[in-house]
């Protein structure tokens, strides 16, 4: 590689970056924005309180002392009491609340006589999240009515309230949640979520500024800068974008965790390490969508909708093991799924290094595969016929 050749290709970039502004803003400013919207998005963690509401229809003193621990409980807020069930389901439909919690008529002397009474809780989870906190809070007070109830029969029998909590919970539960013990949602997103972001600006940036050569027909003048070589040229392109690029890996690491003080169970070294092979993986992929759609428009598609499907498919928010086959094997040629899955074993769960390797290796894997086809992008570059 002639080192003149290099150094010229790397001011051209330079040059290039400099020369229009929707570099800058796609490369500093739009990820600076969206790393601070999303933490302060996510900043208390876990969403607590979420508003719903009581049908109270029997109005006892058992009913309103069931109201009351719902009220207690951190994940719900009774925001209001509805008089009826169709009130109730309006306030659903418009918005105001995310479920409702229905006690039916005679709820006491049904309880206390024995009758059974039921209880029934509605969630609206077309607001996933929400929706799920609300069924979980009313499923924990239904749980804990239901053991009162029980408790309150066997005690009137003339058992000691010691047999009746045996009995009604002979085995004792303890809960640890290693790496996340505060159930904090934002520790688990935000790695995942902004370098998903990070990965969709890298492939969008590097294939606009590789396509757009043969788009407007400098192509030829690119090649000659590099000496005719399509390696010296392309690391001369993309050197300075990585330089950017790394440094605002950098800068999500310390705001993760500097200012937000995630927690980081193994050596840093390790995520910083995880995050530069992340930025070579995304802009070498990239490099693969051009060698196969050297076309500006259909090469932006390709990575838009790869990197949107991300979010989805890279296992962050729904595992990978219940997916469909054809659809799981999707998240093995992403780059931040590996990124994604070296915070989850170095950060959170603190294991060696060691058994990390391949996630290392195959974020290795993708300049290599770029590789291949660097000789048909030559090809299209010494002929630029762009199709539109």
């Amino acid at each position: 590689m002639n080192l003149h050749y290099l150094t010229d290709s790397i001011a051209r970039g330079w040059r290039q970056l400099a020369s229009r502004r929707i570099y800058m803003v796609m490369l500093i400013v739009v990820p600076v924005l969206f790393g601070f919207f999303f933490l302060d998005l996510l900043e208390v963690g876990l969403p607590l309180k979420v508003p719903v509401a009581v049908v109270d229809m029997d109005d006892s003193p058992l009913s309103r002392q069931v109201t009351r621990n719902l009220g207690s409980t951190e994940l719900v807020d009774v925001c209001c009491k509805v008089e009826s069930f169709h009130e109730a389901q309006k306030k659903v439909r418009s918005g105001e609340i995310f479920g409702f919690f229905y006690l039916p008529e005679q709820f006491q002397k049904k309880a206390l006589g024995g009758d059974e009474p039921t209880v029934t809780y509605y969630s609206n989870l077309t607001y996933y999240v929400p929706g799920s906190l609300a069924f979980k809070g009313f499923k924990t007070v239904a749980v804990t009515t239901t053991g009162a109830l029980v408790q309150t029969t066997l005690v009137s029998t003339g058992i000691d309230s010691n047999t009746t909590k045996s009995l009604l919970q002979p085995v004792a539960i303890q809960e640890q949640m290693p790496g996340n013990p505060w159930m904090n949602y934002s520790i688990y997103l935000s790695p995942s979520f902004m370098s998903a972001f990070l990965a969709l600006i890298i492939l969008g940036v590097t294939v606009y500024s590789i396509c757009s050569e043969i788009k407007y027909g400098t192509s030829p003048e690119w090649l000659r800068t590099a000496g005719g070589s399509m390696f010296v040229a392309l690391t001369g392109k993309l050197l300075p974008q990585t330089f950017i690029e790394i440094c605002m890996g950098m800068a999500y690491l310390g705001m993760m965790f500097g200012s937000e003080g995630f927690p980081c169970n193994n050596h840093f070294s390790h995520l910083v390490l995880a995050m530069v092979l992340m930025v070579l993986a995304c802009q070498a992929f990239a490099v693969t969508v051009c060698c196969i759609v050297p076309n500006l428009r259909l090469g932006l598609i390709v990575v838009s909708l790869i990197g949107i499907l991300s979010f989805s498919i890279a296992g962050f928010s729904f595992p990978v093991q219940n997916m469909y086959g054809y659809i799981g094997i999707l998240s093995y040629i992403l780059p931040v799924r590996y990124f994604f899955l070296i915070y989850i074993d170095q950060a959170l769960n603190g294991i060696p290094l060691y058994f990390s390797r391949f996630y290392f290796v195959a974020l290795l894997i993708f300049p290599l595969v770029a590789m291949l086809g660097i000789g048909r992008l030559r090809k299209r570059c010494l002929n630029p016929i762009y199709v539109p």
